[in-house]
C-alpha cells in the first residue's frame, strides 16, 4: 500500500488541502483503498483551525509518522509560523526527502523555500506571495505565468486553490495513470487543466 499525507496546520487555507484531499481520496476509491491510503497529518494530536475558523483534526501527528510515499503541503497564513518552528520544519524536510514526490499549494511553497529546496529552481505560489518568497529564497525563479511547475525531480509547486487541484490531477495522471485522472476529474465535474 502507498500512503499519501496532507500536512495541515493552524491557519491553513481550507481548499488548499481539501481540494487535493478530494482528488486523491477519489483516486483511492478508483484504484482501491488497499492500494492508496490518504491521510492528514499535523504537528501535534490536537485540532487545528483553518484560516476561516473551521476546526479539523488530523489522522496522525508527525511523531507517529516515519515516511510517506507522497506529500501535499497546502498554504495559508499559518505557513509563516511553520517556517519559524525549527523542529517542525526539520520533520517536514525529512518527509520531503523520503517521499517519491511532494507538491505544495499557494504559500505552502514557503516551506521548501525555507529549506533551500527552491534555490535556483522555478516555482509557483499565490500571486500575493511571490515577494515574500523572494525574501526567503532570493535565487528562486518565480513563474507567475504558470499554474504549476515541476521545481525539481520530486518537488512540484502550484499557485492558488484551483491550481492545487490542477496539480493534484496532473500528479494523479503521472503516478496512477491518465485514465485514473480522467475518471477522477469526471467524478468531480472538474476540467483537466494540463496537457
Amino acid at each position: 500500500m502507498q500512503r499519501l499525507g496532507i500536512f495541515i496546520f493552524d491557519n491553513v487555507e481550507l481548499l488548499d488541502f481539501a481540494g487535493p484531499l478530494e482528488v486523491f481520496s477519489i483516486v483511492g476509491e478508483i484504484i482501491g483503498k488497499s492500494e492508496l491510503e490518504v491521510i492528514t497529518v499535523s504537528e501535534k494530536e490536537i485540532p487545528i483551525n483553518t484560516i476561516h475558523g473551521l476546526s479539523v483534526s488530523a489522522d496522525l501527528s508527525l511523531d507517529h509518522l516515519e515516511s510517506l510515499d507522497y506529500l501535499v503541503i497546502p498554504g495559508g497564513d499559518g505557513s509563516k509560523q511553520v517556517i519559524q518552528n525549527e523542529g517542525l520544519i526539520n520533520s517536514l524536510e525529512n518527509l520531503i526527502l523520503k517521499s517519491e514526490w511532494t507538491m505544495t499549494v499557494c504559500s505552502g511553497a514557503r516551506i521548501p523555500a525555507k529549506l533551500g529546496l527552491l534555490a535556483y529552481k522555478p516555482f509557483c505560489t499565490h500571486a500575493s506571495v511571490y515577494e515574500d518568497l523572494k525574501t526567503i529564497e532570493p535565487t528562486g525563479i518565480p513563474r507567475p505565468d504558470q499554474r504549476f511547475v515541476q521545481s525539481d525531480k520530486k518537488l512540484f509547486t502550484a499557485a492558488g486553490i484551483s491550481a492545487g487541484i490542477d496539480l493534484a490531477l496532473y500528479l494523479t495522471a503521472r503516478t496512477f495513470g491518465k485514465s485514473v485522472a480522467e475518471k477522477t476529474a469526471e467524478y468531480m465535474e472538474y476540467p483537466i487543466n494540463y496537457q
